[in-house]
């Protein structure tokens, strides 16, 4: 993704990992219906016309946002050293930071860690290991939380995937001290024309949230998981195999979509793949994604 602009605003997205995984996984009821519709604005060498062949590309990426001599980092991926129940995430070893450093940004350098969720793939650099130790990444950040997923999360170590990220991503900055715990309404940063804010997005998890930006009249929204793959533009209540509580996940994003589709406000989804970027359009009963 090229660097986006937005106002006063500049956005870089910093690519951790692409996988690749069966349709039928992430959504098990997907249809060959469904695969036709989204065949008809959407091309993927991963889709075929039947579900138990097609395949899903996902990015899994952060967004680094600069803010009037700030940096905040949205979403911080898998992580590495990280010990996973879920294959794909297991002991990574990837240069997530060379190409943060890449597109300017030290750790050190990053002033806010804003997290849509706390899942696993959304929070694993928000630490690294020191002398065996689990430390922030980010030194001078204050990282934001949700308190419905501190709470949730805290509590429900049995989950493994999510009990091991919360473990040694989330845990370790609350105990650092640089952990900023709010509800998932919340104003992070306000101006006359300009801002950045959290609202409520319930369903993947039971805090997750958008976070909205502004600045001179332009409007964008980092949707983290409420939606995953374009398909689910198609049917905006299929059920995904990750949800925490399907049928409120199916709700919040309808009404995303009702509410946004057609507008200018532009879309930077958690796991889309290259170009990432669009806009929600009306696609006759459902909706489609314009990327650009």
């Amino acid at each position: 993704m090229q660097i986006q602009r937005l106002g006063a605003l500049e956005i870089h997205k910093v690519l951790e990992m692409e996988q690749a995984a069966p349709m039928t996984m992430a959504f098990p009821d997907i249809t060959a219906e469904d695969l036709h519709a989204l065949a008809s604005w959407y091309t993927d060498a991963h889709l075929t016309p039947e579900p138990q062949s097609a395949q899903m590309n996902l990015s899994v990426h952060s967004f680094v946002v600069r803010c009037r001599g700030r940096n905040i980092l949205i979403d911080t991926c898998n992580g590495n050293h990280k010990q996973r129940t879920i294959a794909f995430a297991n002991q990574l070893e990837t240069p997530y930071l060379q190409r943060l450093h890449a597109a300017g940004f030290a750790p050190k350098d990053i002033h806010l860690v804003l997290c849509t969720h706390l899942h696993g793939d959304h929070v694993g650099w928000n630490t690294r290991l020191h002398d065996g130790r689990w430390v922030p990444t980010f030194p001078n950040a204050r990282y934001v939380f949700t308190r419905p997923d501190v709470e949730y999360f805290g509590r429900h170590a049995e989950e493994p995937f999510h009990g091991e990220a919360y473990a040694d991503s989330v845990l370790p900055v609350i105990e650092a001290g640089q952990a900023h715990i709010v509800e998932t309404e919340h104003s992070i940063y306000a101006e006359l024309d300009e801002g950045i804010w959290l609202t409520p997005a319930p369903g993947h998890s039971p805090g997750s949230c958008l976070i909205h930006a502004r600045s001179s009249g332009e409007r964008a929204i980092f949707s983290g998981d409420v939606f995953h793959h374009p398909v689910e533009l198609v049917r905006p209540a299929m059920p995904f195999f990750a949800d925490y509580d399907t049928a409120l996940t199916g709700r919040t994003r309808t009404r995303l979509f009702e509410e946004y589709a057609d507008t200018s406000v532009r879309f930077f989804p958690a796991h889309f793949a290259e170009p990432t970027t669009g806009f929600i359009r009306v696609q006759g009963k459902a909706f489609r994604y314009q990327f650009g």
